[in-house]
This record gives structure tokens, C-alpha cells and sequence, in this order.
């Protein structure tokens, strides 16, 4: 089950891990760094997850909190840096400028 925020209208799966996985690849399967078509709705989701974790990170500095494994502010930045990998991998990946000469040439071909 999935509720939708107001502001972004991006579900957000309930249950969702408060501690993200890192994902790790091997060297020779990393892919260059593909560019995203950031819509304008996704742009101010992500904007704004943006901002809360950076408030929430400068708060906890400031308080000079310890890195315990129980943290209720660490989990909640770990939770909004989820949400934002979510928001952008959900944007769709731009053709690169090979792919894009590849579909003109067969355009053209056909």
C-alpha cells in the first residue's frame, strides 16, 4: 500500500526502510553518469527534501549529536535521503547525444 504526498503527488511506499541499502557495483559494470529529465513537480520535490535534510543535518551538528545507532534525527535524514534517490530515479534518464544522433540517422535512413 502506498500513500501520495500533497506537495509532490511521488508515492511513498509505507513501510519503507528507515536505513537505505548502499548498492555497490563492480568496477567494470559502472555506467557512465546518465543525465535525468527533471519534470518541474519533481524538481520542487526534490528541492525541498533538499532543504530538510540539510536543516535536519545542521541542527544535529549544531547540537553536536552522537552517532548512535538509535538515532531518531539520523534515521529521519537517512529516511528523506531515501525518498529523494526515489523522487530522482523515478525521472525518467535523458538520451544521450550518441543515442540521439543514432534515432535521427534512422529517421533519416528510413
Amino acid at each position: 500500500m502506498a500513500a501520495s504526498s500533497t506537495t509532490s503527488g511521488f508515492s511513498i511506499a509505507r513501510g519503507f526502510p528507515t536505513t537505505a541499502p548502499i548498492v555497490t557495483a563492480p568496477v567494470d559494470r559502472i555506467q557512465p553518469h546518465r543525465r535525468r529529465i527533471i519534470t518541474p513537480q519533481a524538481g520542487r520535490a526534490l528541492e525541498v527534501l533538499g532543504h530538510a535534510i540539510e536543516y535536519l543535518t545542521d541542527e544535529f551538528v549544531h547540537e553536536g549529536g552522537g552517532l548512535a545507532a538509535n538515532n531518531a534525527q539520523l534515521e529521519a535524514v537517512q529516511l528523506l535521503m531515501a525518498f529523494n534517490r526515489q523522487v530522482y530515479f523515478e525521472c525518467p534518464e535523458a538520451p544521450t547525444f550518441a543515442e540521439r544522433c543514432r534515432s535521427l540517422l534512422r529517421i533519416h535512413a528510413a
